[in-house]
């Protein structure tokens, strides 16, 4: 890439738009988008609703333009029209812009005008300040939680880790980031406090993101981090604070995304 100057993407590079795994169907995902219904078209059976649609349509685009992101498949200084995007997802522009813009306001691009959409530039130093602040908000919490949420309140998270471990051995990095912030939001869940959630949740999306001219993370990396979200609740479980504190802090240094 040239020093200074990002290059415009004609046409975007990656697959398959995709949507949350709860909104996962067969077939086409968008099959609703392109068809009759997200023209305005409707049955007598089923009356028009459209702004509730466009939202719908909306949540897709963006959904599947965070995975593109984690995936890399938007590339970090590029720039992204949002005509472009819509065509490739087979809907409008306004859409693609309106998530483009919530994606502009949580930082992961910015908006070039008349152009569209440039994919932020990150280095690894703005990566270890991302880990060394959830470090410090998370670390502590998690210290408190341990003293006091029983074993069995612990165990009701397995099935949130295990769906960490099903992404990696299969290599989803998009799926991966997905579940590995359900798994760290339940566990901040309990201590009840929405504020620290948001806060946090903003953290862990902001890590995930790619640095600039850095490989993706390999399958063998995404695995071996999922394997400390069940060693973390086995260590939570026992009440061993010491273990938690040190695989808190490894965690987030070392995560794969």
């Amino acid at each position: 890439m040239e020093q200074g100057r990002a290059r415009e993407t004609a046409v975007p590079p990656f697959g398959s738009p995709r949507v949350p795994a709860q909104a996962r169907v067969e077939g086409d995902p968008f099959e609703a988008v392109r068809g009759g219904e997200a023209r305005g078209e409707h049955t007598h059976s089923e009356p028009p609703a459209p702004q509730v649609r466009r939202y719908s349509v909306r949540g897709q685009i963006l959904e599947a333009l965070r995975a593109a992101l984690v995936d890399g498949e938007l590339v970090p200084g590029e720039v992204y029209s949002a005509p472009v995007l819509g065509e490739r997802f087979g809907v409008s522009a306004t859409p693609v812009r309106e998530a483009m813009q919530r994606l502009a306001s949580e930082g992961a691009v910015e908006v070039v005008p008349n152009r569209g959409f440039r994919v932020t530039e990150r280095g690894p130093r703005e990566l270890a300040e991302l880990a060394e602040v959830r470090a410090l908000i998370e670390v502590p919490v998690m210290l408190r939680l341990a003293r006091s949420v029983p074993a069995a309140r612990w165990a009701e998270l397995r099935p949130l880790a295990e769906a960490t471990t099903r992404a990696a051995a299969v290599g989803d990095r998009a799926g991966y980031a997905e579940s590995d912030r359900a798994f760290h939001r339940a566990v901040l869940a309990l201590a009840g406090n929405q504020q620290l959630l948001a806060v946090a949740e903003d953290l862990h999306r902001r890590s995930q993101w790619p640095l600039t001219a850095a490989p993706v993370a390999r399958q063998g990396e995404l695995v071996a981090d999922a394997a400390e979200h069940l060693a973390l609740l086995d260590a939570l479980i026992a009440q061993d604070l010491t273990v938690v504190q040190t695989l808190v802090r490894e965690h987030f240094t070392g995560s794969a995304l």
